[in-house]
């Protein structure tokens, strides 16, 4: 099921008019979102031609006079990850040249995040290699959402906004007013989102798993910091890939005695296998996010998806009238 946000934001967009500069266009990637977020700033997805020549190349031209105005251009850099990243490269470079003012790359998941530094030899750096790709195709700014290391926000040159779904996901917990919650990361890396999240859960308790990496996609758990024995374990993380990790993770709370366990993650990225091991009945819900699309073969009983479109549409209302991002999350 699909649940929209419902956040207090303020100022309410009701009390705005003038939308004459702001323009909002949609990549393939993730067409419902970018259709809700304009529904909340009350406008309309700007026209554009989309369309492929015989040997797979894109074609981009954008449909309306962007001239002077503020673009706002939403596309997540999800599977196939290369084929959306060249479609985002392609719609900035036909902005630029449209004399477009500003042009921001809203992107709710940023792809190749994972390689954020070198841990062996003669590895690339593709997170910064993106943020130099995007930067000099012409974006003016970037709207991220839960990057996955924050580092990722010093290899861009340009003003970057980075936001969280986590206002959103907090929401739909305190609906559900679950008791004795211990709020447990799946790794040591992720220490710092889950000890965030844990605070605006009424300062609940962290517990952390020690694991050990065998190779890319390949996690062994083997040790619990923390005590869960009776109490509701929520594990957090910023994505969910082939689910190995946090599939071991909640086994393991399992074992430690955890009443219930539910999994929190804002990017569903769900590559094979992960739908056969999320829905074994490990966890009592996974609780994701629209940042990237869920087609109906990925969806699973134990599955909730919140939407974060109202969360981008104000953020990206804010950017446009030059007020605090910031405030959103106090």
């Amino acid at each position: 099921m699909i649940r929209s946000a419902t956040l207090t934001l303020q100022p309410s967009l009701a009390t705005f008019a003038d939308h004459s500069r702001l323009r909002l266009f949609s990549g393939s990637a993730n067409v419902p979102l970018s259709q809700e977020v304009a529904r909340y700033l009350g406008i309309d997805l700007g026209p554009m031609v989309r369309k492929r020549f015989a040997d797979g190349e894109l074609y981009i031209q954008i449909q309306e006079s962007i001239r002077g105005c503020d673009v706002y251009l939403i596309q997540p850099s999800c599977y196939p990850v290369n084929d959306h990243l060249m479609e985002l490269l392609i719609m900035i470079d036909a902005c630029r040249r449209a004399s477009a003012r500003q042009i921001t790359a809203v992107i709710p998941y940023y792809g190749y995040a994972r390689a954020d530094r070198k841990t062996a030899g003669r590895e690339s750096i593709t997170a910064k290699l993106v943020a130099n790709l995007i930067t000099q195709a012409g974006a003016s700014r970037i709207l991220a959402m839960d990057l996955h290391s924050d580092q990722i926000q010093g290899y861009f040159d340009i003003p970057l906004d980075h936001v969280y779904a986590s206002p959103v996901v907090l929401d739909y917990l305190v609906s559900k007013q679950l008791s004795d919650i211990v709020v447990v990361s799946p790794d040591v890396g992720g220490v710092a989102r889950a000890r965030a999240f844990a605070k605006k859960l009424n300062d609940a308790p962290l517990a952390i798993i020690d694991k050990r990496r065998q190779a890319h996609n390949v996690a062994e758990v083997m040790n619990l910091i923390g005590d869960v024995e009776g109490k509701t374990a929520v594990l957090v993380d910023d994505m969910i890939d082939t689910a190995g990790t946090i599939c071991e993770g909640a086994r393991l709370l399992r074992k430690e005695g955890a009443r219930q366990v539910y999994a929190c993650a804002t990017h569903a990225v769900f590559s094979p296998p992960a739908i056969e091991r999320l829905s074994t009945g490990v966890f009592e819900e996974v609780i994701i996010t629209n940042t990237i699309p869920i087609p109906e073969d990925k969806r699973f009983k134990q599955l909730t998806i919140l939407s974060v479109a109202n969360l981008l549409g104000e953020t990206i209302w804010r950017i446009h009238e030059d007020s605090s991002v910031s405030s959103m999350f106090r």
